[in-house]
């Protein structure tokens, strides 16, 4: 690495999340859509708290010039734009100045991953070494519908398993480009993969009003619940997913930074780079259990035991996505945990998470 680390970051900001759900005529197809700070805003943080800092330039991709005067305080240079542009090429350009990039904004835009590969071969091309690229990604899950809760157990160690997911999964319209951008030699691959994330966040940006504070998957649990004034569940509730807390996930992101600068050995890539992010695991119904004790505990729900959603209920509350939800996804870090990373949280924890999420969402519908 260079004396002066030039970063590239996305998703440090953004709070919106957008799945998209489709029935083709030969197989399911799933798309999920996010661009949230949830988890970007805190390796941004931690960047900028970083004992290197000093070595650090940044540059975080921004939709506003709002935020980006914000960041600017905290001494981070600013690339406005958006994946929605028609023209992604100020993504390019911002990319072929950086010897590292932090994708963790939209995991699912083939035409922006398109982009970033694009300027890290640029990159590569001026300097003669390959960039990182260290890419946020979710492949591992089923189409169980909540009805069971048997699913393969992947590991990320697994290199030819994860390598025979179909290019049909969720996901691989985008990371198997990467992947083959890795084997072509002119960009280091990394793929952070966590299940469900849970926790607050806090840091500089949680300070600045420009962090987004809240999961992705948790909410879209809660709030139908709200409305109903009971927890709920997909069909028999039995889906069950891998959990982590947003902090340890962020742990996990600086931890593969520091062993590719001085490790790099050590840290697989391509389709040896996939890093898996897990602790716990929980189902559908536990998750419906605590939001109906949590609704009950603050004087609104109606019942301390859950219930399945009704057919009208999926309907109005979620459309053709409710099947994304109600997915298996088995994880084993054991890659992850190989470079030092030791994850503490329990399910305990994710469960009084959920109670708390529960608790904000409330005050926010009154």
């Amino acid at each position: 690495m260079p004396s002066q680390i030039n970063i590239f970051i996305t998703g440090a900001t953004g709070k919106y999340c957008i799945i998209i759900f489709f029935q083709c005529t030969i197989k399911l197809k799933m798309i999920c859509l996010f661009s949230s700070g949830y988890i970007g805003g805190s390796v941004l943080d931690r960047l900028l708290k970083h004992p290197d800092a000093s070595s650090f330039k940044i540059t975080a991709l921004v939709r506003s010039v709002e935020k980006g005067d914000k960041l600017k305080n905290l001494g981070v240079n600013i690339a406005i734009g958006t994946y929605d542009a028609e023209d992604l090429s100020f993504l390019t350009d911002a990319v072929s100045q950086a010897d590292v990039v932090f994708s963790v904004a939209n995991s699912d835009h083939p035409l922006a991953a398109q982009a970033i590969l694009k300027g890290l071969k640029i990159k590569h091309e001026k300097s003669g070494k390959a960039p990182i690229l260290i890419h946020t990604v979710t492949i591992i899950m089923d189409d169980s519908r909540g009805l069971t809760s048997e699913h393969i157990t992947y590991s990320d160690l697994d290199v030819e398993t994860l390598s025979s997911i179909p290019d049909t999964a969720l996901h691989r319209n985008v990371d198997v480009p990467l992947i083959e951008a890795d084997r072509a030699g002119y960009v280091n691959v990394y793929l952070v993969t966590p299940g469900t994330i849970f926790g607050s966040p806090s840091g500089q940006l949680v300070d600045l009003g420009i962090q987004n504070m809240h999961s992705i998957q948790i909410p879209y649990i809660i709030k139908p619940s709200i409305a109903r004034k009971q927890g709920a569940y997909f069909s028999k509730g039995l889906n069950t997913w891998s959990a982590v807390s947003q902090e340890e996930v962020v742990d996990l992101y600086l931890i593969l930074f520091d062993t590719i600068r001085s490790r790099p050995e050590a840290a697989g890539h391509g389709a040896e780079g996939y890093y898996f992010a897990e602790n716990c695991e929980y189902s559908g119904i536990e998750l419906a259990r605590v939001i109906s004790e949590a609704l009950v505990e603050f004087g609104v729900g109606t019942s301390k035991e859950p219930s399945a959603f009704t057919q009208a209920e999926l309907d109005t509350f979620f459309g053709p996505i409710w099947p994304l939800l109600a997915t298996n996804s088995y994880a084993k870090g054991d890659r992850s945990r190989a470079l030092g990373w030791n994850p503490k949280s329990t399910k305990k924890d994710f469960l009084e998470n959920v109670r708390l999420e529960t608790k904000a969402f409330l005050a926010e519908s009154k």
